[in-house]
């Protein structure tokens, strides 16, 4: 077994590890088809082989090449580590910096096998969300942090280490782009071809900048989503008896049975691949699993009228399940579905993110790898009686929302009828998660706040959660408004529920939806309890790039922006830079997210905080400007409640000051213009 120590020494070449291949019984991400041409071949070989002195590549090049075959991609399994892979405590890392060790820690959370989709694959989520493009880039990083100093800055370029260069004690210690492809080359065929030359990669939005903590993240967005649904939908508070069907038990779409239960309602997941159902089951965050449709429809009719807080996840095709509830519709009346999602990998439904509901997903996999045209035409037809069943249900009281996994943008390319009315680009029949139910939060402040606790020491943990609680329960008591009273209420909800749940897998990690008051005072609140030996180890602050300013994409997080510049990145951009020269520890910027290879951009960050004075006023600085950007972003935009929290900002900080947009209150100006 590998140590932490060997680890960092670089890459392994004398002796070269045993070439073990793809490991059996665990999951492995579906095989590629980048249709390379035989020079195209040569260069992604010439690529790989980089990394190697010239004695060992003849060798390499025979196996990278016979990967390259199989799977579309070189991944190096060779040099797959043979360590237990997960959040080790940062002071058993060799570094010499706490941030390097923290940074490692993160990576290592990341592709252990109890968080990561396709670990040896290095995807952490999403289908294709990838850490690393190859193995020997995670040997070179841990190298270069155990290396680095606080006078040294790490570079990467798409997952390939550039080097360390000499940087300043205030400036980040690493910067993380991913996939930054000139926009006219940024389409999704060019992209499996680049990938599979080594030269760009999809770091998703939390996998390649090494912020993600598990599912517990969407866990508790999803649990947002569904209360704040429940009350714009159906006027309910409370979702006892309440329906909820979805799909995807895989990535961050394993969190939905979870989140199912913690607000109250009965839900029902379908998932074709039996092994991430199996996952859910056996970690507890799914209650109940079946695969006969009758015995489905009977629980669910047992949990509604009883209102029984339930998971039941379905072992199949979730358009299988759509079309059955349609069935009980025509043939007895009774509509059993209240609300309605899904979270499939639809950003990449041709390379394994959604299956076809006319095969199995064994058969399924194999026409993918066979004939990847079939499998995009079997998709699509499959996205469309997916669509004509939710419809139908809709139709007669369902509401259905897209989760900002491109599900309505795939079924209308595939010709499904999500058509608004007079619609614009970023609108379709069914809302936008964010255009009807998280898109207010967002102007307000709120968005997903998180951190790590490096201890690994769930006690450090539980002090954390009593700290944000306190913090929050004062904001209420001295006052707040209506709006942000209610979030605050959902997230001390949300941190007692956790704790009674077992969110944790991997790192001892929490999230909460937090302003940006909220989490000023709750990051000073931890660094001066750290400070005091309260918390024992330093605590990494980050968040979802799913977030207030860190993302701009027009069909999920900027998709309720409509003065025709949800298209534009200006935002996610000027985030990752200005987070760089506010204190963040380190910043990522990367095309692609949640739906899909260049339809978005992305940027994140990680503060470590470890009880220096330094660390508090980074963190007043940094998490002031990256929440604050996004909500002046959305003031200008027109949001009414972004309006006020930029103008209530600007009260409580004498030194900020936002540009205010004057509302035209005349549409008869606007007419008379456009007539002359």
């Amino acid at each position: 077994m590998t140590s932490l120590k060997e680890i960092c020494r670089g890459l392994p070449l004398n002796p070269l590890p045993k070439n073990k291949g793809r490991r059996q019984g665990i999951p492995h991400a579906p095989v590629r088809t980048p249709n390379l041409t035989a020079q195209e071949k040569k260069l992604a070989l010439r690529n790989a082989l980089r990394y190697f002195p010239p004695e060992i590549q003849k060798k390499l090049a025979l196996e990278f090449a016979e990967e390259l075959r199989l799977y579309g991609h070189i991944y190096m399994y060779r040099f797959c580590p043979d360590i237990e892979m997960r959040a080790y405590p940062i002071g058993e890392y060799p570094c010499k910096t706490k941030s390097a060790a923290a940074i490692m820690l993160m990576i290592m959370n990341n592709l252990d096998p109890s968080v990561a989709q396709f670990p040896q694959e290095l995807v952490t989520y999403g289908g294709n969300g990838q850490v690393f493009s190859n193995w020997a880039q995670f040997w070179l990083v841990m190298h270069y942090l155990s290396e680095m100093t606080e006078e040294q800055t790490l570079v990467m370029y798409s997952g390939h280490p550039l080097g360390l260069f000499p940087s300043h004690q205030r400036a980040p210690r690493l910067i993380i782009t991913n996939g930054m492809v000139i926009p006219n080359y940024s389409s999704r065929d060019e992209y499996e071809k680049m990938f599979a030359l080594g030269v760009t990669m999809y770091g998703q939005m939390t996998a390649g900048s090494y912020c993600y903590i598990g599912p517990q993240g969407i866990v508790h967005g999803t649990v947002l989503t569904v209360l704040n649904a429940g009350r714009r939908y159906l006027r309910a508070e409370e979702l006892s008896g309440k329906v909820f069907v979805t799909s995807g038990l895989g990535g961050m779409s394993g969190a939905q049975a979870k989140a199912a239960v913690i607000a109250g309602c009965v839900g029902i997941i379908a998932e074709v691949d039996e092994a991430a159902l199996l996952k859910r089951h056996k970690q507890g965050w799914l209650m109940e699993i079946s695969n006969n449709l009758d015995h489905c429809i009977a629980r669910l009719r047992e949990a509604r009228k009883n209102k029984i807080a339930l998971s039941l996840g379905y072992h199949g095709n979730v358009v299988d399940l759509w079309e059955r509830l349609v069935h009980e519709l025509d043939t007895t009346g009774e509509l059993l579905v209240d609300l309605g999602s899904d979270q499939t990998s639809c950003h990449n439904p041709f390379n394994g993110g959604y299956y076809p509901v006319q095969l199995g997903f064994e058969e399924g996999k194999q026409l993918l790898s066979s004939n990847p045209g079939k499998f995009r035409t079997l998709v699509q037809e499959s996205l469309k009686r997916h669509v004509a069943a939710i419809n139908k249900l809709a139709d007669k009281g369902m509401f259905f929302w897209d989760y900002g996994n491109a599900f309505l943008l795939e079924a209308q390319r595939a010709g499904a009828d999500v058509t608004k009315k007079g619609a614009n680009k970023t609108e379709f029949r069914y809302p936008s998660y964010v255009q009807h139910i998280m898109g207010d939060i967002f102007s307000l402040g709120f968005g997903p706040f998180r951190w790590v606790c490096t201890s690994g020491d769930p006690q450090d943990l539980a002090a954390t959660d009593s700290i944000a609680m306190s913090v929050l329960e004062d904001s209420i008591r001295q006052g707040v408004s209506t709006s942000v009273k209610q979030q605050y209420h959902d997230n001390i909800r949300w941190i007692r529920e956790a704790g009674r749940h077992s969110l944790v897998v991997g790192s001892q990690a929490r999230i909460l939806y937090s302003d940006q008051k909220g989490r000023v005072s709750i990051a000073v609140a931890i660094n001066r309890a750290i400070s005091e030996g309260k918390i024992k180890a330093p605590v990494v602050l980050s968040r979802d790039h799913h977030d207030v300013s860190g993302t701009d994409s027009p069909f999920r997080e900027t998709s309720n922006i409509y003065d025709g510049s949800a298209f534009c990145a200006d935002m996610a951009v000027q985030n990752f830079v200005g987070d760089s020269f506010r204190g963040a520890t380190w910043v990522a910027l990367h095309n692609g997210g949640g739906v899909g290879w260049g339809e978005v951009i992305n940027g994140g960050f990680g503060l470590v905080l470890d009880g220096s004075k330094e660390a508090e006023e980074r963190a007043k600085m940094m998490l002031s400007w990256d929440v604050s950007n996004g909500v002046a972003r959305r003031c200008w935009s027109g949001n009414a409640f972004a309006y006020e929290t930029i103008c209530q900002a600007m009260r409580e900080d004498g030194t900020l000051r936002v540009t205010l947009p004057h509302k035209v209150v005349d549409e008869n100006i606007l007419e008379q213009a456009v007539k002359r």
